[in-house]
């Protein structure tokens, strides 16, 4: 990395924080580097001393909020699917707590938004860091804690990936196309029912007679 690119991480986190607002809120086509500086209260000059161009600055900021969500839902999947006491109560209380989560990254989810909306003028390059960072992997990230539950007997399928990627499409996916990634807000209780009857219509698919009593322990 270039020396000018190095120190300064307050004004890199600004002209961040600026480029998810804008970008957010313009697109990414639309949006330019002028209102970027003009969000963060730099110069353009400065902008350029971190980044290397428009497309470099989204290509950077939409990739650290995807690791930031990434790492936040870690720690939700940690607190509810590591040790399972009751399969049905513990996948409902993370897919509840996991839906809201989205709401604690406004910024970074009108980034999806805009990659949703402009995937056709967004750089290759992005689009496949993207697919390994953001929601389109994010089953994959899920889907190590519940063959740890299969391993105990409390689930059954034939592939760990495939089964967490029907988890995700019945609760967490369901919720974001119903709220577009929680610009329109939706009742708590409306989010609960919805997060259950994905639970349930999961393990209907691949729950087993264990799963279906309490389970003490720990997971894996």
């Amino acid at each position: 990395m270039p020396e000018q690119r190095r120190g300064m991480p307050e004004k890199r986190r600004a002209i961040a924080q600026a480029a998810r607002v804008v970008f957010g809120r313009e697109g990414y086509s639309r949006a330019s580097v002028d209102a970027i500086a003009v969000e963060a209260g730099v110069s353009k000059r400065t902008i350029y001393n971190h980044f290397d161009d428009k497309e470099h600055l989204f290509h950077s900021v939409a990739l650290e909020g995807a690791h930031q969500v990434s790492a936040a839902v870690a720690e939700i999947m940690e607190r509810h699917l590591r040790k399972i006491v009751n399969l049905r109560d513990d996948l409902v209380a993370f897919g509840i707590e996991r839906a809201a989560a989205v709401t604690d990254f406004p910024d970074h989810f009108a980034l999806v938004r805009t990659i949703e909306a402009e995937v056709t003028r967004i750089p290759p390059a992005l689009l496949e860091d993207w697919k390994a960072a953001g929601p389109p992997s994010g089953h994959l990230r899920l889907a190590p804690y519940l063959q740890r539950i299969a391993d105990r007997g409390l689930l059954t399928f034939d592939d760990a990936d495939s089964a967490a990627n029907h988890f995700n499409l019945l609760t967490i996916t369901d919720l974001n196309q119903r709220t577009f990634y929680g610009a329109i807000p939706m009742p708590e209780s409306e989010t609960a029912a919805i997060v259950t009857s994905g639970v349930h219509t999961f393990l209907r698919l691949y729950g087993t007679e264990s799963g279906h009593t309490d389970a003490r322990g720990r997971a894996g």
